[in-house]
């Protein structure tokens, strides 16, 4: 059977090997009845080989539905699955079939199976096994003769582990597994894939399609795509709509596309697991530093306050009332609870015994330094603009803008 044939029926995209195979896996196991567990992160197109195994199968005169396991609340999957008796719960006004009475002689399409509740998947087991049901408010058994296709986005073995799910139920389940690839995995699909969605787009909005420069290029082919093909269709509309220009480039393209892990430009992601998450720990360790800075240009004004303050004694060798109220607004809540101006508390020359503020200058100045390396990189990483660098930084644009003034730093 030709696959490329296959692939324009059911609008498949791509010549990565692994897809390939995949179609080939599901084409040879659509004559049995066997249960295919199909697995791929969130939008890679699962749903297409359970429909093209339904369509070549012998069942493909019968039904097929696709339900969403994880988009039916707990507490109605098993009458949605199985059907309940009238009364059997409230809201249960009649009687009403399960899919899997509705659908005896086709195909059932569960996706997301490690969303069902473990009670319910007790009673998947079995219709597996057995072929056998009982409503929900019914002791009757029933008999169906449904195919199952099961697909989820997470490891199994791992929600097994946790005690969330069934581990008679996975290997039921998994007979034939089916392993659809992340979209990074697929090179130059990436390519063809965007130019699909492109003229699709072109004709639907009736405008020209956009093309992608061989910079753009390689910015597609260099970044992660962690929502896959569902990412790659959606932000191929925004271009689409928003650019005028019809020729993108990689400097338009970027905007599109930040990094999934830390909000930066894609084209920064072709550093190293380990060198980004060092960086990502200095950039955190720089921020806290600013904000360091920040406490201690506050106590060196309570100080500067302070200290040019003479207290003057009262009939009881106390300081003003005045004075008083300004000590306790400037003091750290964390010192103890002993006034600092207190009579024979004053050196001589009216010097209070507080820390020199030369260590606090040397301090400041290491700081403002670390400052200053931290807005030029959020800076140079977003290409000059202060709205993404501000986001970076954890500041309003209009803090960094302040900052850009008064370290005098110039932009691009």
């Amino acid at each position: 059977m030709d696959i490329q044939e296959i692939k324009q029926r059911f609008s498949i995209i791509g010549n990565a090997p692994g897809l390939n195979r995949a179609i080939e896996v599901a084409l040879q196991v659509a004559p049995t009845d066997l249960s295919v567990l199909i697995s791929g992160e969130s939008g890679v197109g699962k749903e297409s080989f359970p429909q093209i195994i339904h369509y070549y199968s012998p069942r493909k005169h019968g039904k097929y539905i696709a339900i969403n396991c994880g988009a039916i609340p707990e507490g109605t999957i098993d009458s949605e699955l199985f059907g309940h008796e009238k009364g059997s719960f409230t809201g249960a006004l009649n009687d009403r079939k399960g899919y899997f009475e509705v659908t005896d002689g086709g195909t059932l399409f569960l996706d997301e199976i490690g969303e069902l509740p473990v009670s319910t998947q007790v009673r998947l087991l079995r219709v597996l096994e057995t072929g056998e049901f009982i409503r929900v408010g019914s002791s009757q058994v029933q008999k169906t003769n449904v195919r199952v296709i099961a697909a989820t986005n997470f490891d199994l073995t791992h929600a097994i582990k946790e005690g969330k799910f069934r581990e008679d139920l996975y290997y039921r389940l998994n007979t034939v597994p089916i392993k659809v690839l992340p979209l990074r995995e697929r090179g130059t699909d990436v390519i063809l894939l965007f130019r699909k969605f492109a003229n699709d787009f072109a004709e639907r909005y009736k405008m020209p399609s956009i093309r992608l420069n061989e910079e753009a290029q390689k910015v597609f082919l260099g970044y992660r795509w962690p929502g896959n093909v569902r990412q790659l269709k959606n932000i191929t509309e925004q271009i689409s709509i928003i650019e005028t220009d019809r020729d993108i480039t990689s400097d338009k393209l970027v905007q599109y596309i930040p990094n999934e892990d830390t909000g930066l430009l894609p084209a920064l992601y072709h550093k190293e697991a380990d060198a980004r998450a060092l960086e990502n720990e200095r950039t955190m360790m720089l921020n806290a530093l600013i904000g360091l800075k920040k406490e201690l240009d506050e106590l060196k004004e309570k100080f500067n306050q302070l200290v040019n303050i003479t207290p003057v004694a009262t009939h009881n060798n106390e300081p003003e009332e005045g004075f008083m109220q300004l000590y306790q607004e400037g003091k750290n809540t964390n010192e103890p609870d002993e006034p600092v101006f207190t009579p024979g508390y004053m050196k001589p020359g009216g010097r209070t015994h507080i820390q020199d503020t030369e260590e606090f200058v040397e301090e400041s100045l290491s700081i403002e330094g670390k400052e200053m390396e931290l807005i030029l990189k959020a800076l140079d990483r977003h290409n000059g603009k202060r709205k993404l660098a501000a986001e970076e930084l954890g500041i309003s644009e209009r803090t960094l803008y302040r900052k850009i003034k008064e370290h005098n730093i110039a932009q691009k």
